[in-house]
């Protein structure tokens, strides 16, 4: 079962001017593409070849985990974009505030993490075991959910994400993302993981959803376990 490179849910003009379309035809059409592409290459003939993409990048290293990896880490990338105005579930605006302070304050927070990565790697927002929203950065390839954890929202920093709109100027390019956070898409996150049909914008969880997928993984992970 080959991989294939998703589709994107807006239109590659459809960021702009935050994001042009130069830049998502590059970032989506070349790099996650081309992740799509190694990873399928690497797979081929291999025990993984028919395995969610999940349990490649717990189960695997180097190449293979670094493509599956990012194919997953760009997929919510963008899934947590929007070209419309969103807002957060009064259920997410409720956990920023009690562990943040504010909204304002978490933005600040985030973004000065983001800009101040070293070298290639993500931004998460996470939600922690002991249910907190937490910031954590991984560079390069690497994801939360190779440690069981549970994404919410991501920003990209790997210098294709912006080089073309902004050169070397990442926190110009933060301040443009920050526009764009589809915060419906992480208020289904929180709901799904938290199970609850009534909180935000739930969503049933389905194969179009990475962080039902995953809870479902954990799950079933639990019951073999046991």
């Amino acid at each position: 079962m080959a991989f294939e490179l998703m589709k994107l849910p807006f239109a590659e003009t459809a960021l702009e001017p935050h994001i042009s379309a130069e830049t998502v035809s590059y970032h989506y059409g070349k790099h996650h593409q081309g992740y799509v592409n190694k990873l399928n290459g690497l797979i081929e003939g291999t025990p993984y070849e028919d395995a969610p993409l999940l349990k490649i990048i717990q189960q695997t290293e180097g190449p293979t985990f670094n493509n599956a990896a990012q194919v997953f880490n760009h997929d919510f990338y963008w899934k947590g974009l929007s070209p419309e105005a969103t807002a957060p579930s009064v259920e997410l605006s409720d956990m920023i505030e009690r562990d943040f302070g504010s909204m304002e304050v978490f933005r600040e927070v985030f973004l000065t993490a983001a800009a101040g990565l070293f070298g290639s790697g993500w931004t998460w927002l996470v939600l922690s075991d002991d249910n907190k929203l937490v910031i954590e950065q991984t560079s390069n390839a690497d994801t939360p959910v190779r440690y069981g954890r549970i994404p919410l929202l991501v920003c990209d920093v790997w210098e294709h994400a912006y080089y073309i709109d902004c050169r070397n100027a990442r926190p110009d390019y933060l301040q443009q993302w920050w526009k764009l956070v589809n915060w419906r898409f992480v208020s289904d996150n929180l709901a799904s993981v938290e199970n609850d049909p009534i909180a935000g914008y739930a969503q049933p969880c389905n194969d179009d959803n990475e962080v039902c997928d995953y809870v479902d993984t954990m799950q079933e992970n639990e019951k073999t376990a046991t």
